[in-house]
């Protein structure tokens, strides 16, 4: 394939330019289009003529998940109505979803970036990709087709869920790539093993997006399917929806889209930028999207800039995997926990498998106490538990602060999902 979705900058000078051009036209294109955005602008005493170099960009004031609910159905929209041609909501399971417009030129504008992702992961006009995404209102499925496509390998459609269709399409279509949560990953791994199917299926590469995936499961699906490569798909529906970046084949952190937008990395508490390679929270601007532009958002999410360049050579920055989200923080025993830092512990410890849950309770004393369940890994047998449950512990001591009580569980004890798996249960009183 002779088509490159890649953005025709080969310098970081050349990148910083089109960003400041971008983010020109946002902030002027925000602040003529949207009531709410010019108000925001007026207060912070900032206008388009404010933004002479990108270090204006720290002069523009937040934008929040708050201020696309408190605008529903139609937040922040900065085009007139007639110019929207589609709609799509996020997957929140709480209050009001957050809904946002897309014109013509925002889904041809995602449309290319997500079939850059396909480029990035070396895909070819022959790949057969397997879609076990969500289709609906939620922005996966129509995107992950869409960049297909565009790029030119076959999409197959398939929809999440039904072991039995997503066993057979891999059988009767010969499929060699799947996208699907980390979850459904390690749900059809198991089943293709299960089901003795490995020899005939021709499964090489999976683009997981939607969670967090730990290294123990990423190393148990690609162990079990016998994949060559295991890629991270970014994504949230404000930011146009997944394919906002992936990493590439050297998988040293995600190449981020910083043609379309540009990311900072702030201190939860201070929003103050945090120092190349510290954790901090994603907040972005976005530099062409017409109906709902993105002026400094928080995203939540939480990660870091990989200093250096990649050594494939691209011009395109990294970040790294999503540890979680500043919101999904577990306060216990004035100790803050995200968790991924239980998954990057669990990770490093032999002899245990990537499904665990941690459980929070309040006892009578007064205290809090966490409970960590933890299932063996595939083939270890029980008499090895009073050394693995001695190591996760004093390993949780060790890097977290924290003491748990832990459970070892047989392999395939801890419930399995097509969609993202829940982790936490907080039965402490709020």
């Amino acid at each position: 394939m002779t088509k490159t979705f890649m953005p025709r900058v080969e310098t970081q000078k050349e990148l910083k330019k089109l960003q400041l051009a971008g983010l020109k036209w946002t902030v002027g294109h925000a602040y003529h289009g949207s009531p709410s955005y010019r108000a925001k602008l007026d207060e912070a005493g900032v206008g388009p003529e404010s933004i002479r170099t990108l270090e204006d960009l720290e002069r523009l004031p937040f934008t929040s998940a708050g201020d696309l609910r408190e605008e529903y159905p139609f937040p922040l929209l900065s085009v007139p109505f007639e110019d929207v041609v589609r709609m799509h909501a996020s997957s929140g399971t709480t209050g009001k979803r957050k809904v946002l417009c897309y014109t013509q030129k925002d889904i041809d504008d995602w449309t290319h970036f997500f079939a850059r992702c396909y480029e990035m992961a070396q895909l070819a006009a022959e790949d057969r990709v397997q879609l076990a995404v969500g289709y609906g209102i939620w922005t996966a499925g129509i995107s992950f087709q869409m960049g297909c496509e565009a790029y030119g390998a076959m999409a197959v459609p398939a929809g999440p869920g039904n072991l039995d269709m997503q066993c057979q399409f891999l059988m009767d279509f010969q499929s060699t790539v799947m996208c699907c949560t980390a979850s459904m990953g390690l749900l059809m791994a198991e089943e293709v093993n299960r089901r003795g199917i490995k020899d005939k299926i021709r499964l090489r590469k999976m683009i997981f997006g939607s969670e967090r995936s730990s290294d123990a499961m990423r190393n148990r699906i690609k162990d079990l399917l016998g994949l060559d490569h295991l890629f991270d798909i970014p994504g949230m529906t404000e930011l146009y929806g997944p394919g906002t970046g992936l990493d590439c084949i050297h998988h040293t952190g995600i190449h981020y889209w910083a043609d379309y937008y540009i990311l900072e990395i702030l201190a939860p508490e201070t929003l103050a930028p945090v120092p190349e390679g510290e954790t901090g929270e994603m907040v972005v601007t976005t530099l062409t999207k017409e109906a709902v532009p993105l002026i400094r958002y928080r995203t939540r999410d939480l990660t870091r800039l990989i200093p250096g360049q990649c050594q494939c050579g691209s011009v395109l920055p990294r970040h790294d995997r999503i540890l979680g989200r500043s919101d999904d923080m577990i306060i216990f025993r004035a100790v803050n926990i995200y968790p991924g830092q239980v998954d990057h512990v669990l990770s490093g410890i032999r002899g245990i498998g990537s499904e665990y849950q941690i459980i929070l309770d309040r006892k009578e004393d007064g205290r809090d106490y966490m409970t960590l369940k933890v299932e063996r890994d595939h083939g270890v047998q029980n008499d090895r538990d009073p050394e693995l449950t001695k190591k996760i512990g004093e390993e949780i001591k060790k890097q977290i602060l924290v003491s748990a009580t832990v459970e070892l569980l047989g392999y395939g004890s801890l419930p399995r999902s097509e969609r993202k798996s829940r982790r936490v249960f907080d039965n402490r009183e709020q």
